[in-house]
């Protein structure tokens, strides 16, 4: 996700890659970051933090507070600091950081290639002008909405967040179905990732977008294929199982934000991977 804030930052033209720097631990990634992209690297977070405008973190959530700690005290008066972590709360990342001039936000996957949806706010003390720098930044790779109130950040994490994952299970079990059928591998992802595509632009170019259920209902003739395994689904659980799964990545946001013991160790003991 840092390297596609930095593709997007770069190709929106809103700074130029000699203003970035990029820090972590790994040295072969910084160096690889920096000649992919022309920006700066440092493997020292304190040092990369220093005169910058705006910080961003990107890092893992139980990796969350080492940064913190790092960069604690090495931020100008003035910086703003953006964090990406999922379920880190404004609160959290203002007291460990000694620091009031917090953007918390959560993008998903598709931002990657410019196409993603990012929802965001702010700690009260952000002005008026950082909102807008924020706002700018998050269009550089893709869509942005910003909520007034924080809770909706667990909330996005959950839908828009992890909703990927969602998708790309959906489309997997549908390329099964397929091969399945007769279709080899290649053409059942052909017509599965059409149709999701198509759906999509089909429902989001309207200049009065339909509710999904008249869309749905659009494709469902009575006695119809459609009918068929529209009555299978609902039969089997699919919109309880969806709503669920929503709501078990809600809970799974709000748990990290609130212990920091919740969060997945990065290596497992005895030597598992």
């Amino acid at each position: 996700m840092a390297e596609a804030m930095i593709t997007g930052l770069i190709r929106r033209k809103v700074t130029v890659p000699e203003a970035i720097v990029v820090a972590g631990p790994s040295e072969h990634r910084c160096k690889e970051l920096a000649e992919r992209h022309g920006v700066g690297w440092s493997i020292d977070n304190a040092a990369a933090v220093e005169d910058a405008d705006v910080v961003v973190l990107t890092v893992k959530p139980q990796r969350l507070d080492h940064v913190l700690n790092d960069v604690r005290g090495r931020l100008k008066s003035t910086a703003l600091v953006l964090s990406i972590v999922a379920g880190a709360t404004i609160e959290k990342i203002g007291k460990t950081l000694g620091h009031d001039l917090i953007v918390r936000s959560m993008p998903n996957t598709p931002a990657q290639i410019g196409e993603g949806i990012t929802v965001w706010t702010a700690a009260s003390p952000v002005s008026d002008e950082q909102k807008e720098a924020a706002e700018e930044f998050l269009n550089a790779f893709g869509d942005e909405v910003f909520v007034e109130e924080e809770r909706f950040l667990d909330m996005a994490t959950a839908l828009s967040g992890t909703g990927p994952a969602y998708i790309f299970l959906f489309m997997e079990a549908m390329v099964d179905a397929g091969v399945h059928l007769g279709f080899s591998r290649r053409i059942a992802e052909i017509l599965v990732s059409k149709t999701v595509r198509g759906s999509v632009d089909f429902y989001a170019q309207r200049d009065d977008p339909l509710h999904l259920a008249r869309l749905r209902n659009q494709v469902t003739s009575p006695g119809g294929t459609s009918a068929a395994a529209l009555y299978y689904l609902e039969k089997a659980g699919f919109r309880t199982a969806i709503s669920r799964a929503v709501w078990a990545a809600y809970e799974r946001s709000r748990e990290l934000g609130v212990d920091s013991s919740a969060h997945w160790p990065e290596t497992l003991p005895d030597g598992h991977d």
